[in-house]
């Protein structure tokens, strides 16, 4: 079971979620170590009561999935934010007509008087995120507003639980094998292989590592240094469980957005992204007359209460940088998520893949 009595999460399922949110070992046999590190810090668990824990947990709907975080953007290609407005009267429909292009990854209604939904845009070429701006534009009537990241804060979205190993990490990431970052900005083939592979989870097996290998057929010892060496490159952001956090009681979910003075981004970004509830930190671009927000800061709460002090954290962060008035910000909730299937790498990563690059045995590529 992975519930107590009340329905909550049991206490040994809170130390996985908090422990394992990034730094699972890429070693052969991974749930050992991580076992022993969990009764090290006072968890009763060996590696095949870990794995059965994990396995519940996926299949309750408390994980999303468990492996290796993908950085898209570091795969090849591009995303981009786009709002728009649609209409009371046929908002589904518009949604309907937004969902059905194959590159929008999510999409959200949100609280605003005008910019109501809000959608991911996922494409192999950056080109194209105009080509289907344009295509959404003339099937919906409505203007889209491109708001493409310009300087990344943070990307950390962990959500931690009451329970043991409240601090979060336990970081076993040096157990892999060593590996030296390369500077390739290309995947071979059984690089990219190996992303499409992983990239909706890792096998939950006693070596999923292996599995992997055998999918792809690929050494084992290639597999785990390929993906150590991408988690150093920041290909992959960690490796771990990735929680569902709506399952975790994370129901609040708050974009909130500042009209940040452009002399003080720079300083803003940091210290704003340092707050452990913030879990996406970005300057965008503004557009004048419609959207006078360039940077957008994602906290989660477990009640509205929650939320509300977070936001309030994020203010009094961006007091010590400069005069922060009621206009220059606000917070828009999602109401409704519209779409989610995440952000599909083959496209990408095809087109980021050199074909003529090193061959396909061996454990070196470079």
């Amino acid at each position: 079971m992975t519930e107590d009595d009340d329905g909550s999460l049991s206490r040994v399922d809170r130390a996985i979620v908090n422990a394992f949110q990034g730094g699972f070992p890429v070693v052969e046999r991974p749930f050992e170590p991580a076992a022993r590190a969990l009764r090290e810090r006072g968890v009763d668990i060996d590696a095949d009561g870990l794995l059965a824990r994990v396995r519940a947990m996926d299949e309750a709907g408390t994980l999303t999935r468990f492996g290796a975080l993908v950085n898209a953007e570091a795969i090849g290609g591009a995303a981009t934010l786009v709002a728009m407005h649609a209409p009371e009267d046929r908002f589904d429909a518009v949604a309907e007509q937004v969902n059905a292009h194959r590159e929008v990854a999510h999409n959200y209604e949100r609280e605003h008087p005008h910019l109501n939904m809000w959608f991911v845009v996922s494409v192999a070429d950056a080109g194209r995120v105009r080509e289907v701006l344009d295509e959404i534009e003339a099937e919906t009537g409505q203007e889209t507003y491109n708001l493409p990241k310009q300087q990344e804060f943070r990307v950390e979205a962990k959500f931690l639980v009451d329970g043991p190993i409240e601090a979060g990490d336990v970081d076993l990431s040096d157990l892999g094998p060593g590996v030296t970052p390369t500077d390739r900005d290309h995947l071979t083939p059984r690089e990219r292989d190996l992303v499409l592979a992983v990239q909706d989870g890792l096998p939950l097996s006693v070596t999923p590592y292996a599995d992997v290998a055998n999918e792809i057929d690929q050494p084992v010892e290639w597999v785990l240094e390929t993906l150590q060496r991408f988690d150093a490159e920041g290909k992959v952001r960690r490796v771990g469980v990735v929680p569902n956090h709506y399952a975790l009681g994370y129901t609040e979910n708050g974009m909130t957005v500042w009209n940040v003075p452009d002399e003080v981004v720079d300083e803003v970004g940091p210290a704003v992204a340092s707050l452990d509830f913030v879990t996406h930190c970005y300057e965008r671009p503004r557009h004048e007359g419609v959207w006078s927000y360039n940077f957008f800061a994602m906290t989660h709460g477990r009640s509205e209460a929650e939320s509300a002090e977070r936001v309030e954290q994020v203010r009094e962060r961006m007091a010590e940088f400069w005069d922060v008035e009621d206009g220059d910000w606000d917070t828009l909730f999602s109401t409704r998520i519209l779409k989610k299937t995440g952000i599909r790498l083959d496209e990408r990563a095809d087109a980021n893949t050199d074909e003529r690059a090193a061959g396909t045995t061996g454990v070196d590529d470079d």
